[in-house]
């Protein structure tokens, strides 16, 4: 189909179906993405008084609910912090102290969640510590590890890190995703539980995303999200001049090494 070739996605993934909720948890949820966004240390209690102060009358257990189905977590530990799978060996965060001086040294990961018009999608990437670098990113209407294994493999095929971080989340503690990056002999690092600036610099990113991309547009379909995604993401490698990279656009630097 030419319009999944323009955008570069399968067609299976065109044609998802937004992750579906009432209109009202839609709503709060809504809500919940702009004030985490925010304020990302605001936790379950928090979280519930503001909805409050906004005149919904509702409980912490909903909110806690939504909050995780969302992926949201605050800096502190909360309970709904990244879950895994006592299954799965949790390797040690890596990054403490480490000085970033390379294209290649560090790549990270995270998923975040995408609202839409009706429902809600989850959006994974793939970034260059160094360069800030986008490599891969992937749409999904289901936390499963399918899309973040192809998201890896795209990535790997343009370089191979040093180290490899994210959260303990099940889809990167998987066995096929771990297993991805030992057989390149990646060193794997993990954020502590309930520490989402150990991955600092994909937070900043979904900042940069909700801000200047989602937020000022209303999908709603899946080719909407896909299209608008694009050509964000384009625009952040190649065009969006960053401070911290002395006014050079994240593909500047990353091309260059």
């Amino acid at each position: 189909m030419r319009q999944c070739a323009l955008l570069g996605v399968n067609r299976s993934s065109y044609y998802y179906t937004p992750a579906q909720e009432s209109s009202l948890n839609l709503e709060l949820m809504r809500l919940l993405d702009e004030q985490y966004t925010l304020t990302p240390f605001y936790g379950t209690r928090r979280m519930t008084m503001y909805l409050r102060r906004q005149g919904y009358q509702i409980n912490s257990k909903r909110i806690s609910r939504l909050l995780r189905l969302m992926g949201l977590q605050a800096i502190c530990p909360q309970p709904f912090t990244s879950r895994r799978s006592a299954d799965h060996k949790v390797y040690p965060y890596l990054l403490r102290g480490v000085v970033i001086s390379s294209c290649n040294q560090v790549w990270s990961t995270d998923i975040t969640y995408i609202r839409m018009r009706d429902g809600f999608l989850y959006l994974a990437a793939i970034m260059d510590w160094f360069s800030r670098y986008v490599l891969s990113w992937r749409l999904s209407n289901t936390l499963d590890v399918h899309f973040c294994l192809a998201m890896l493999d795209e990535a790997l095929q343009q370089g191979c890190p040093l180290i490899f971080n994210s959260d303990q989340g099940v889809q990167f503690t998987s066995d096929r995703f771990t297993g991805r990056l030992e057989d390149r002999d990646i060193a794997i690092s993990m954020d502590g539980r309930g520490r989402c600036f150990d991955n600092i610099f994909v937070e900043r990113l979904w900042r940069s995303v909700k801000y200047e991309e989602v937020y000022l547009h209303d999908y709603g379909t899946v080719a909407e999200a896909y299209s608008g995604l694009d050509l964000y993401f384009r625009f952040y490698n190649h065009e969006r001049l960053h401070k911290s990279l002395a006014y050079r656009t994240p593909a500047e630097v990353y091309r260059r090494g």
